[in-house]
């Protein structure tokens, strides 16, 4: 497979080839240190992290949207659960409670056990905007809250979600490396040089690694096949929204001439204008004009 279709430099971290070749393999783990500990912990408090087995949590291709490939711990047995979703699902809450149920169950112990758990932490980098309410608030960061003290009741259980496409912060206006991490994920695919923010070790290593021109044949055949997918999900969700735009906008014109009909087909009918005339001057039935 030549380079047929891929003009981009940088791979896109939205395929399941781009975000596991840049934070589920171990020679990049420093990407997805970096990249933890500016989300979570906004300094380097994690220093190394050991992937863990993540079949059993049903991340095949074909049974989901969202490319869920990342599952490790830190040096303090922490774990975390990094999942990229593409596109809006109807559960997709329930769907992380779920998988966070896993790296929980497995701290299990047999004999003796005082329930003592580490820490789990469910990232959520999300192609889409759940929460409408507010354009600037697209970093959620939930824990298990007390209602009537609005204290964290159980500070070991974490769930982060990064609305992706509220995040619109230019090159010039970067200011922290949570800023600059999400930058690179907003942008990385259509970036055609390395911005001048974005110059540390760390970034280095990440533009090196997502250079598309430095793949193998291999990496070139499986990113463009990744690629393809990717743009064909897209499409057809893309079409789906238009469609139901279209629909909606249909409906909502039909809604609306069927209220001016109602309306007109009331002041005739309060004018002593005969049942006939009206059915004929609003297209309404006798029915619909007869209980006005």
């Amino acid at each position: 497979m030549g380079m047929e279709g891929i003009q981009d430099k940088y791979v896109n971290p939205y395929t399941d080839f781009g975000f596991k070749l840049l934070f589920g393999t171990a020679m990049n783990k420093e990407l997805l240190i970096s990249f933890l500990n500016a989300l979570l912990f906004k300094e380097e408090v994690i220093k190394d992290v050991t992937y863990l087995n993540a079949e059993h949590l049903g991340t095949q291709e074909y049974d989901r949207r969202a490319v869920f490939d990342v599952y490790c711990e830190n040096e303090k047995g922490e774990k975390f659960l990094v999942e990229m979703q593409r596109g809006e699902q109807q559960f997709f809450k329930d769907r992380s409670v779920f998988y966070s149920t896993f790296p929980i169950r497995e701290q299990a112990k047999r004999g003796e056990w005082d329930y003592e758990l580490k820490a789990v932490y469910v990232v959520g980098i999300l192609n889409f905007s759940f929460d409408n309410s507010d354009a600037e608030y697209f970093h959620h960061e939930v824990k298990l809250v007390d209602l009537y003290t609005h204290k964290v009741f159980y500070d070991k259980l974490t769930f982060v979600y990064l609305e992706m496409p509220k995040f619109n912060k230019s090159e010039d206006e970067l200011e922290s490396m949570f800023d600059k991490w999400l930058f690179v994920l907003r942008n990385l695919a259509s970036l055609l040089e390395r911005p001048r923010a974005l110059q540390n070790r760390v970034f280095d290593r990440l533009f090196e690694t997502a250079e598309i021109a430095k793949f193998t044949k291999t990496e070139l055949s499986e990113y463009w096949d990744s690629l393809k997918n990717f743009r064909d999900w897209y499409s057809v969700i893309s079409t789906a929204e238009k469609k139901g735009r279209e629909e909606g906008m249909e409906k909502g014109r039909e809604e609306g001439e069927k209220k001016k009909a109602i309306e007109v087909a009331r002041y005739l009918k309060s004018s002593g204008t005969s049942i006939e005339l009206i059915v004929g001057a609003t297209g309404l039935s006798k029915e619909e004009i007869e209980i006005l």
